[in-house]
């Protein structure tokens, strides 16, 4: 690897070491640590097909095949199908807007919630999406367990839950550019041949009727709103894809930017993953079989009771792809919390580890029973995040601002945004409170008034924004000491490792010298004279 030192151009302060290829210590490190601390650089970004492969993990979830039956029993067939096109327009406009902002900054969810709430704020976000995704691991790896002990009976729950963990939890020690686009890859025509064959089984044993498009329930639910508007607000609860869809995209080259936000996070992604999945639910809950209420489980055992052992390969290879996933993403968010809030920085095998130690704690109580009401209260706070990320999105284009002037490095921004993070509480607060007087009409007004009030007091706000509010300015700034950000690598003094010039800040409790994203986050010294900085600068 070729090295040149570049002569700093603000004087008085150390030159920069620079370099235009990767470093290969950094390299290895990426293929399990995926850049989950830092800015994603191009040249570890990957291909469209990559990038599809991986995020269509979240597809195969028997979470969507089993929500839209269970929205038909509730308001009938045709309500059901209305409310989820309406989602699946919804889904496809917002996720696209994230997508191509993702892969435009980089930034993953963490950093680019210290754009809009600041350093503190941003800690809260990465622990909100970690602990909703820790749920969605349980939830989904529960189905599996049931599905293996209802198979093969005998040994008890806590046995079936263990073999879940310990065969799913490996599969995410990888990265997306590594391993889970080939996994999803190879287990994706078998998901779809599952999916179709469910059907024709179901055809097969059972006949063909209609009636499974134009189901009415025998007595309407006394929901206070309309059938249509109940569906479209059930699908609501699940926004925090909005959060993972961020969190994939900002692996995309610039050059698919256009078709990942239009294709692979867009409209054609949810026409298949809500509105084709919901379709197969509804016509597999009034064909087949199922014993008891509908719900996740009884409708995987019902399968599996008409399929037998391909019904059970049908649950595996489904419930694999998004769980590798969920693993993933939920390591990925614990070990940007611990490590901003705690300074405990470990690698991201390690948090792979710890949530599958509390997935599988979790799996040994009576988890669905009471994890629906926990997302409940946390979906409100999710869609006040897209609500507020959305408007900044929006806020910066009015503006002309290039995404990647984004401000999100440590030292340069505050500690909590005023704008964000009053629109993020009072928006939750409101929410939040709609659930409590009222878990019938109240909790399905919370997550669309969230949204709403979040959206326009960030707007609002924005009215009358201070440029403190988003930047802490202070000098010498590597970004405009190199001649491209994005290409040039600047080593770190701290932990003696290059990444791009775009992440990079200068350490003032250490003359100056060059500092990474990930150190700054974790010096305490570095925050604290970067702190100190900024004030005497502004004085000055």
């Amino acid at each position: 690897m070729t090295l040149d030192i570049s002569s700093s151009k603000s004087g008085g302060v150390p030159a920069l070491e620079v370099t235009h290829t990767d470093d290969p210590h950094v390299l290895a490190r990426a293929a399990a640590e995926d850049y989950s601390l830092h800015i994603v650089p191009r040249s570890w970004r990957t291909s469209r097909s990559s990038v599809s492969m991986a995020w269509f993990g979240l597809m195969s979830a028997m979470f969507f095949v089993v929500v839209g039956a269970t929205v038909s029993l509730s308001v009938g067939a045709a309500d059901a199908l209305i409310g989820i096109g309406l989602s699946v327009l919804a889904y496809g406009a917002i996720n696209s807007v994230a997508a191509k902002f993702a892969n435009q900054t980089g930034t993953s969810v963490s950093l680019f919630s210290r754009v809009v709430f600041g350093r503190a704020g941003s800690a809260f976000a990465a622990a909100l999406f970690g602990i909703t995704i820790a749920y969605y691991v349980v939830a989904e790896g529960a189905i599996v367990a049931s599905a293996l002990h209802a198979y093969f009976g005998g040994l008890p729950m806590a046995f079936w839950a263990f073999v879940v963990v310990a065969y799913q939890a490996p599969l995410a020690w990888r990265g997306v550019t590594t391993w889970l686009d080939r996994l999803n890859g190879v287990l994706l025509p078998l998901y779809v041949l599952g999916l179709v064959g469910s059907v024709v089984w179901a055809i097969a044993e059972y006949g063909y009727s209609n009636e499974w498009l134009t189901y009415k329930p025998e007595t309407a639910a006394d929901i206070g709103v309309p059938g249509w508007w109940f569906s479209f607000v059930i699908y609501m609860g699940v926004w925090v894809v909005t959060m993972m869809a961020w969190d994939y995209a900002r692996f995309g080259r610039p050059q698919d930017a256009a078709f990942n936000a239009r294709v692979s996070f867009g409209t054609p992604f949810y026409v298949v993953t809500l509105l084709v999945n919901a379709a197969v639910g509804m016509f597999l809950a009034q064909t087949i079989t199922i014993a008891g209420p509908l719900s996740e489980e009884s409708a995987i055992l019902g399968v599996i009771g008409m399929m037998g052992i391909w019904g059970l390969l049908w649950v595996l290879v489904s419930q694999t792809r998004v769980n590798s996933g969920n693993f993933y993403l939920a390591s990925t968010n614990f070990q940007n919390f611990f490590a901003r809030t705690l300074k405990f920085s470990m690698p991201r095998t390690f948090w792979v580890a710890v949530v599958a130690v509390i997935a599988y704690l979790m799996m040994l109580t009576n988890v669905l029973s009471w994890i629906t009401t926990s997302l409940q209260y946390q979906g409100v706070l999710i869609v006040g995040w897209v609500a507020i990320a959305l408007a900044h999105i929006v806020w910066m284009r009015l503006r002309k601002l290039a995404p990647d002037s984004l401000e999100f490095r440590p030292g340069r921004v505050p500690a909590v945004n005023p704008a964000g993070v009053g629109a993020w509480g009072i928006a939750s607060a409101i929410g939040i409170l709609l659930i409590l007087v009222d878990e019938g009409s109240g909790a399905l007004w919370a997550p669309p008034v969230a949204f709403v009030v979040a959206g326009v007091v960030y707007s609002v706000a924005l009215a009358f924004y201070r440029d403190g509010w988003f930047v802490m300015k202070r000098p010498y700034d590597p970004r405009d000491e190199v001649d491209d950000m994005w290409e040039a690598r600047v080593r770190c003094h701290r932990c003696g490792d290059a990444y791009i010039a775009y992440e990079m800040d200068r350490d003032p409790a250490a003359g100056h010298a060059p500092i990474c994203l990930a150190c700054a986050s974790d010096d305490l010294a570095f925050q604290r004279a970067a702190d100190r900085e900024a004030a005497a600068y502004r004085t000055s």
